[in-house]
């Protein structure tokens, strides 16, 4: 612990190891550094299967990057391979259940649009034959110039991806922005959920733009040189060569519609740092479908040579949203930018640029995550930047009071021997982590002081859990549960490995008490959006075989208090995952053919001379060897010794069992059946809400009524109370459904299909409990329930209602 002096620099001679370095910059402040950990910040990893391997080695600065939809995508050297963590309900392993995908690149080479085909091929020619050794090798070894290599390696792969807020594409979730080792900068989605969709192409938008602007900036702007100038031919490439790329989150503006009547739409901002230092900041309508979905660009002047990478600062002062870009230099320096944006309905940015560290001290900025936290002493919402620059973490804590906007910085040391190769945050509590390439990992926990911050670090040890490894990325799950790694061999024996094998691990960053506190406390009150969380409660149940028994009595505690609709999904996620432990797991691999069968077979085919006593016999091996490649599956000492009981016992073994398994299942459907009449009556409110007059929408409302009356022990007045309007605005009229093959009347007596009186079975859409008569029509991610296509015919409430998640697991519906 040492007093501190303003001004000092991160490599000061004066600090040790563990030493946080004294605070510098605006603002500054005296600080204590934190030695060790305490107690309660100690963490346990723990691996969790399975290790994804990659099919080509990871490139690009920060390869790996985790939606909030919980995808993982990774770049390398020939795709973006994306991992989509699943906590499925009808799966009865106890691995993560992750679901594959893949971003091919692009075949052909990128070439930046810099003027008329016929003038740039003739540039490219005099530039390589010129007798200037300054020009030609300039020209021939420049990658953007020349992307395609011809000599040189082929510049394959992606540099850099970043995933959007939830609810951007047409099914609500992430969209993913991709740059190529060639500049190419396209938006991607993944519609069907087995192929990714490239959307746009914003390079060669950019590229367009700025060639009918004659490549100035603004109108004012005078007149560069020509193109044939090697100068100029370097400025236009470099005013539109893609550094990195960052969404910002969700905001609304405001439309006017032809009867002068003002809606809010949603829109997200993407900003682009170039090689220059200009920044585009374009932004786009929700749901993006593309190029159609552009509404804007705007280009900003940032100032900062050599620009390495961005983020969005978004701060929220007295219900005012403030936001603004944080850019940092390859020299050193850090500042935010103001972003002014008109039409955007309570959208507010700063009056002139911050700058958060000036100093050009040669340390690259490689990475920058802006926390939004609540600072527990001054009352108030603050930002926390952080920032890796080389080995050390740049810090930097914003908060607005009354004398205005307070900065204060300062560097943490002492965490890595080696550049810091990658950084994630945690932005629900603010934990960082940051990693090297030698296989360490910290952890950084920030504890607020009377004004400002210190933080609490403590190494994770990724050797004793995945062994001798070296580490090229990693990223936090967004709930805070799960840290992935990208890994490959490490050093044995002093010698380094033959071939890299790159993998992607994960291992547990809370406890199952944790996550399941968390999910009981969620102010989210979504699964789908904490799957990771959903997954360590899955893994413990499936370990355990059985619920703990105070989850169950917090449950029913929160049912009974609140009775929201989130509590009884998670009753019914718990149920289900119980009933796959009690499930036996099969004794052989579902696909591989029974050599067994075959043999019986043959001895049972005419001309072969079996008798009934061979018959029985074989039948009697064919169950020993069964019973016993049973045993040799992994399966538990019970059930073994049940198998091996005579028959009238292992009969009576086996009943308590299957008791238990029926107890459950009616409970799940007793759940099940609870959630459909909660989402019955909301769809009868809407119905009642937007139906003036008798009207016949595609909603079967009667048989809807019907089916929630017809249970005696079904008593609800809300539901009775709001039966009774609508049916007097039906005024009589039924209209049913009919089989579209014979015409008949379908009856509505069950919640998941209809069937006709000529037997003709159609699926009920679980979203509007219409008959789904077509051959085309939506799934839930977990395959809970299908559900209907919107038509153009359908009014504009009953497609919100189709635009829904699923009723029972909250997944979204493709």
């Amino acid at each position: 612990k040492m007093a501190a002096e303003r001004g000092g620099s991160p490599g000061s001679p004066s600090l040790s190891a563990g030493e946080e370095e004294p605070p510098l910059g605006l603002d500054s402040l005296v600080e204590e550094a934190a030695a060790a950990p305490s107690a309660g910040f100690r963490l346990t990893a723990v691996r969790r299967e399975p290790a994804v391997r990659l099919q080509h080695g990871v490139s690009g600065l920060e390869p790996l990057a985790w939606s909030e939809d919980h995808r993982v995508s990774v770049s390398t050297a020939r795709s973006i391979a994306v991992l989509e963590q699943l906590s499925d309900v009808h799966s009865g392993g106890q691995e993560m259940v992750i679901h594959r995908t893949a971003v091919p690149a692009p075949a052909a080479a990128c070439h930046l649009k810099v003027g008329p085909k016929k003038e740039v091929a003739e540039c490219r020619e005099k530039f390589a034959n010129s007798v200037d050794p300054t020009i030609s090798q300039t020209f021939m070894l420049d990658r953007v110039f020349n992307p395609e290599g011809k000599s040189l390696p082929p510049m394959r792969g992606f540099k850099y991806s970043s995933w959007s807020p939830l609810g951007c594409d047409a099914n609500g979730r992430c969209l993913l922005a991709a740059l190529t080792m060639d500049n190419r900068l396209t938006i991607h989605a993944n519609l069907n959920r087995l192929q990714w969709v490239q959307l746009v192409d914003l390079t060669e938008i950019y590229g367009e733009r700025l060639y009918e602007a004659s490549y100035k900036l603004s109108k004012a702007d005078t007149p560069r040189g020509e193109l044939g100038d090697f100068s100029e031919f370097q400025r236009r490439h470099s005013m539109q060569t893609p550094v990195r790329m960052e969404w910002s989150g969700i905001c609304t503006t405001q439309q006017v519609k032809h009867n002068n009547e003002c809606w809010d739409v949603g829109s997200v901002l993407l900003a682009v740092v170039f090689e220059n230092g200009n920044i585009a900041v374009w932004q786009f309508q929700l749901p993006f479908l593309g190029k159609e979905s552009i509404t804007s660009c705007n280009t900003i002047e940032s100032g900062i040579s050599s620009p390495s990478v961005l983020s969005w600062w978004e701060y929220e002062h007295n219900n005012r949203k403030m936001s603004g870009l944080i850019v940092g230099s390859a020299f050193g320096p850090v500042k935010i930018l103001p972003v002014n944006l008109k039409a955007v309905k309570g959208y507010f940015t700063l009056r002139q640029p911050i700058v958060l560290w000036q100093e050009m001290d040669q340390l690259p900025v490689h990475s920058i995550k802006c926390i939004p936290l609540y600072h527990p002493y001054q009352k108030c919402s603050c930002s926390l930047v952080v920032a890796a620059r080389g080995p050390y973490v740049f810090w930097c804590l914003l908060l607005i009071s009354k004398a205005g906007l307070n900065v204060h910085n300062s560097h943490v040391t002492g965490l890595h021997s080696l550049p810091i190769v990658s950084m994630t945050a945690d932005k629900q509590n603010g934990t960082v982590y940051t990693c090297s390439s030698d296989g360490k990992v910290r952890q950084l926990i920030p504890i607020f002081t009377d004004v400002a911050l210190k933080f609490e670090h403590q190494l994770i040890k990724v050797s004793e859990v995945f062994g001798s490894v070296r580490t090229h990325g990693i990223a936090v799950s967004p709930c805070g549960a799960y840290l992935a790694v990208i890994t490959t061999e490490g050093m044995t024996n002093g010698l380094h490995p033959v071939n890299k094998n790159y993998q992607v691990q994960f291992v547990t960053l809370k406890t199952f008490e944790e996550a399941a506190a968390q999910l009981l406390e969620s102010s989210v009150q979504n699964l789908f959006r904490q799957v990771d969380l959903t997954d360590l409660v899955r893994w413990k149940i499936l370990k355990d075989k059985h619920i703990p028994q105070f989850l169950q009595e917090a449950l029913d505690k929160k049912i009974e208090s609140c009775g929201s609709t989130y509590f009884w999904r998670f009753k019914l996620f718990l149920l289900r995952i119980l009933y796959q432990s009690m499930q036996k797991a099969p004794s052989e691999v579902m696909w591989r053919p029974s050599h067994e069968d075959a043999k019986i077979l043959i001895s049972d085919s005419p001309g072969m001379g079996s008798t009934e006593d061979d018959q029985e016999e074989g039948t009697s091996k064919q169950a020993s060897k069964q019973s016993a490649c049973d045993a040799g599956k992994g399966m538990d000492i019970d059930d073994a010794a049940d198998d091996s009981l005579p028959p009238s016992s292992d009969t009576g073994g086996r009943e308590p069992m299957e008791e238990k398994l029926l107890e459950i299942q009616a409970q799940i459907e007793a759940v099940e059946m609870h959630l459909t009449r909660e989402h019955m009556k909301r769809v009868l409110g809407e119905v009642y809400l937007h139906t003036w007059i008798t009207e016949n929408t595609s909603i079967p409302t009667r048989g809807v009524c019907d089916f929630l009356m017809s249970d005696d022990g079904y008593d609800d007045r809300t539901a009775r109370v709001l039966i009774g309007h609508i049916l007097k605005k039906m005024n009589k009229q039924t209209f049913p459904e009919h089989c579209s093959l014979c015409k008949e009347i379908l009856p509505f007596t069950d919640r998941k299909q209809a069937v006709c009186s000529n037997g003709h079975i159609w699926l009920r859409c679980f979203l509007t409990y219409q008959s789904c008569q077509s051959l085309v029509y939506r799934r839930c991610l977990l395959h809970d329930s299908i559900a209907r296509h919107p038509t153009p015919e359908d009014p504009e409430w009953i497609k919100r209602l189709l635009q829904g998640p699923c009723t029972f697991c909250d997944s979204p519906v493709f």
